[in-house]
């Protein structure tokens, strides 16, 4: 796996890969836009251009985007779904442009109309954001659904929630999987011992398919097994501790996959200390 982090782009996309480099990452995750607004400008085309240089004369081995939070596809309100359907398709257009190959997804919060319900509409507004697309723009961006801690009535802690969205859309290989130690933990997936971790994964593998897996956040987790809370925690000082995490480092399954940190970056040292771990965790391959 390439293990980078979620990296600040203040001052510009293009300094985010510099930053990244500085802090030892092998892959990288960034915002296209404010993370916080419906709106932004669009990327001039020098500014698309320095991200792109950038990247591509970097080491760096794997790169997704993260979409803004506003985002809900399954609100009960039209207004804030139509804001959704835009804000996506922005993004979605903006990583075509970037060169970016995957966007990170939260499914959606169904508030109150309850799981089933909340289900369908992702994937019938799912269809709205992409009869948008103008000649196949988007054709090399795989949208991914990130599994959740399950807060409230956020949709996508249950795997069965994955697999029903693959089933709903009309095109399913557009989308992907990017999967959230930290969610999986506080949804009440235990990962912690092999047993585990591998039942774990005959059970996706099984409901979604382990080959819709694109990508990973890597994030212990603060709250206990099943506590439905999303509190990130730095790599071996949560509830996960270390194994998980070196069950995942060394599964053939994942092995060109990145795998970003999603925890506040070291005051002074950045992400350096936290992959500097996990890159420990690495087993010798066979020659």
């Amino acid at each position: 796996m390439n293990v980078g982090a979620h990296v600040s782009a203040s001052g510009g996309l293009h300094k985010a890969v510099a930053r990244a480099m500085d802090d030892g990452c092998e892959a990288l995750q960034v915002f296209v836009k404010n993370n916080n607004r419906w709106t932004q400008r669009a990327w001039r085309d020098d500014e698309i251009q320095s991200f792109k240089d950038a990247y591509a004369r970097s080491p760096l081995r794997g790169l997704m985007a993260h979409t803004a939070y506003l985002i809900n596809l399954c609100s009960s309100n039209e207004a804030t779904v139509s804001k959704s359907i835009d804000a996506l398709a922005d993004e979605l257009n903006r990583c075509a442009q970037l060169g970016v190959p995957m966007l990170v997804m939260h499914p959606g919060s169904h508030v109150g109309q309850g799981e089933e319900e909340g289900l369908k509409l992702i994937a019938k507004n799912l269809e709205r954001v992409y009869a948008l697309e103008k000649q196949e723009a988007w054709k090399d961006v795989t949208l991914l659904f990130e599994n959740t801690a399950g807060q409230g009535t956020n949709l996508g802690h249950d795997i069965e929630h994955l697999a029903e969205l693959f089933a709903r859309v009309h095109e399913p290989e557009r989308f992907g999987v990017c999967f959230d130690t930290c969610h999986a933990h506080a949804a009440g997936y235990d990962l912690t011992t092999r047993e585990q971790y591998e039942s774990f994964w005959q059970s996706f593998d099984e409901v979604v398919g382990v080959e819709r897996v694109r990508g990973f956040h890597l994030n212990d987790s603060r709250k206990p097994l099943g506590s439905r809370r999303d509190r990130h925690e730095n790599i071996g000082e949560g509830e996960l501790g270390r194994a998980p995490f070196e069950f995942l480092l060394n599964d053939a399954r994942f092995a060109q996959h990145p795998g970003t940190l999603e925890t506040a970056p070291h005051e002074t040292d950045g992400y350096t200390h936290e992959l500097s771990l996990l890159k420990s965790m690495r087993e010798p391959q066979e020659q």
